[in-house]
């Protein structure tokens, strides 16, 4: 009989990243011969989507029920840990681990990134958690810092999407820019990203993506918009309301890309992809100084013109072998999940 694995994280939300990571993780379970449940904001469609057993992740009464009657519980990827989006959400996830430990199930923390957390009790309640864990493995060294300073063993590994085998398929010299709603989103940046775009690009097909139409699309539109006021003739086209693959597809035919999102950097720098990050967070800083592309600040008050030139320098090779380098340890997983 098939052992049970309930996995837990931000899905059912049509964020790019998360659903990635989920394909993956559902993949190998699958290979290993696990019966998959997934707490979903969007059961059916995640059901649809990957073909496993999906339940409301706000049905309490039913996450109980299902956690109970299950072997595992997966935390993750992602930064689900954190209070800066909602001490809300943060409580929430730490519920389902303590069900999962209430009712004595093996628990994996799934390549999470951790904090910030800035309420004392929530980061005293999610470290009193985590030390009860099985097995805790996180995607940055601030993470693991942070826990293994407080006394919760944690493993550091990259993050999944690292182990996506993706090629650059048939670069047409488009040009990718993608953008997300954030609280430091701001015009003076929009402005001077779309006056430097057009400088080096005006020739150029612009890709605008929306990598979760909920928190994306308003400010692709807008880019899009102050865009077409600047050079009314340029070629655009705004990318949303699409699978995993049809997404890859889409970034496969670029030249460039000009990210915000962690995981549109690493798809890009996966293809070889001349890549600049926009930093809205320490982990894009962090990846964009490991892998040693330009980055731009939310304030913008970088100079633009050396940040672009940087960025056609960019050796497309080199950033592929960075990114094929970070290889994904299952080892820690495996163990608690007895996969031999």
């Amino acid at each position: 009989m098939s052992k049970r694995v309930v996995v837990s994280g931000y899905y059912g939300f049509d964020n790019f990243g998360d659903e990635a990571i989920l394909s993956l993780l559902i993949n190998y379970l699958k290979k290993n011969c696990f019966d998959v449940v997934v707490l979903s904001a969007d059961p059916r469609k995640t059901s649809m989507n990957y073909f496993v057993n999906s339940i409301n992740s706000f049905d309490f009464f039913q996450v109980s029920g299902i956690i109970k009657h299950s072997d595992f519980l997966i935390s993750g990827g992602g930064s689900l840990l954190q209070d800066v989006t909602s001490l809300k959400s943060l409580l929430y996830y730490l519920w389902v681990i303590f069900l999962a430990l209430r009712y004595k199930k093996k628990i994996i923390i799934f390549a999470q990134g951790i904090g910030p957390i800035k309420n004392k009790l929530a980061k005293l309640l999610t470290i009193f958690i985590l030390k009860r864990c099985d097995y805790v493995s996180v995607r940055d060294l601030k993470s693991a810092e942070f826990l293994n300073g407080a006394g919760v063993k944690a493993s550091l590994l990259c993050d999944p999407i690292f182990s996506l085998n993706l090629n650059l398929k048939n670069s047409k010299g488009i040009v990718g820019v993608q953008l997300r709603d954030f609280y430091s989103m701001n015009d003076f940046l929009l402005n001077r990203l779309a006056r430097q775009v057009i400088k080096d690009f005006y020739d150029k097909k612009i890709r605008i993506f929306s990598f979760q139409d909920s928190l994306d699309l308003s400010v692709c539109v807008r880019f899009n918009n102050i865009l077409k006021s600047l050079k009314p003739d340029i070629d655009t086209e705004i990318v949303h309301e699409l699978d995993i693959s049809q997404v890859i597809d889409k970034i496969s035919e670029l030249e460039y890309m000009i990210a915000m999102r962690f995981h549109a950097l690493i798809v890009a720098m996966k293809m070889g992809i001349k890549t600049v990050a926009i930093n809205y967070d320490v982990k894009v800083q962090k990846l964009a100084a490991e892998a040693d592309i330009p980055l731009i600040s939310m304030s913008a008050g970088e100079d633009f013109d050396k940040i672009f030139s940087d960025m056609k320098c960019l050796n497309g090779n080199r950033l592929k072998e960075f990114s094929d380098n970070q290889r994904f340890d299952w080892s820690g997983i495996d163990e608690v999940l007895q996969i031999k």
